[in-house]
């Protein structure tokens, strides 16, 4: 199925909250409402035509326009079929449902964008940092980082 096709039927199925299809790049994507992230990653992993089975990347990052984005790079085993899936959040409070439930390997991604960029993913089983110490401040691949000067007493080398 290309990737035109799988936008179609996502447009089908979830009507407004496919909200825009980028064709022509490296990597087609589509553009999902976050709240509806879940759902439809459901639907492409479930439905026999689409089997998207694999989860890729889960990446969390701090968008130009301002926003928080999650960039999701899924894939079909049976079919091999691919597609990037992006939800944008809001940069005061980014907050999105957990796909832990639909691929297990999206417990440790997203506690990586948790811990590197601050999203926060409601549902998920155990949200905490993976990285940086659990008191560390900041979120280190947010463009207005600024590394603390110093980290139980001890200088932070930059």
């Amino acid at each position: 199925m290309t990737p035109s096709e799988i936008h179609q039927r996502l447009k089908d199925k979830f009507g407004d909250q496919i909200l825009e299809f980028e064709g022509e790049v490296v990597e087609p994507t589509i553009k999902v409402a976050a709240p509806a992230i879940a759902k439809v990653c459901l639907f492409l992993r479930d439905e026999p035509d689409l089997k998207m089975d694999s989860l890729m990347c889960l990446s969390g990052v701090d968008d130009p326009s301002g926003d928080l984005v999650v960039a999701y790079h899924i894939y079909s085993m049976v079919h091999r079929h691919r597609i990037a899936l992006k939800i944008f959040l809001p940069r005061e409070n980014p907050v999105a449902p957990t796909v832990e439930n639909v691929w297990k390997v999206a417990n440790w991604h997203e506690r990586e964008a948790y811990d590197m960029v601050g999203i926060v993913f409601e549902g998920h089983s155990d949200l905490r940092r993976i990285l940086c110490p659990d008191d560390w401040e900041g979120y280190p691949l947010r463009k207005d980082y600024k590394v603390q000067e110093y980290y139980r007493g001890m200088k932070v080398e930059v």
